[in-house]
Order: structure tokens, then C-alpha cells, then sequence
């Protein structure tokens, strides 16, 4: 459904500039291609915070964590 907004979009915009469409059609792959390394560093620094907090965790999850309280059992 995505790419056929996409493409709608794309043939509106070249009925009103074709350069301007011929031109998003050129730098689409290019923006694409410098945006990965930047994606890859999001993923990562997501990792190191996921690394982080399982590490803080880890001993209220060795000793048990949150115990259900029986007293408001339904």
C-alpha cells in the first residue's frame, strides 16, 4: 500500500515538475545509501543500552525480582 502512495505521489509531482520528480528519483537510492550508516549506529547504541540495563538488572533478577504479593489475590 506504502509504494503505491509512493507511486501516486511520485506521478502527481511529475505532472506538476517533471525535474523535479526526475531529480527525487535520482537522490532516493543516495539518501538511502548515506542514511545506513547512521541506522547502524542507531542499532548499536540501542544494543549498548539494552547491555546496560540488563546488566543493572541482573541482580533484582538473580534474587527474584518483584514477588506477587498474595494478600490482594482476586
Amino acid at each position: 500500500m506504502k509504494v503505491l502512495i509512493l507511486f501516486i505521489a511520485w506521478c502527481i509531482l511529475f505532472a506538476l515538475s517533471w525535474p523535479l520528480a526526475v531529480l527525487a528519483l535520482i537522490l532516493a537510492p543516495i539518501v538511502w545509501l548515506v542514511s545506513l550508516p547512521l541506522r547502524l549506529v542507531a542499532i548499536i547504541v540501542h544494543a549498548v543500552f539494552a547491555l546496560i540495563r540488563a546488566l543493572l538488572f541482573l541482580p533484582a533478577r538473580l534474587f527474584g525480582g518483584r514477588k506477587k504479593c498474595e494478600c490482594h489475590a482476586g
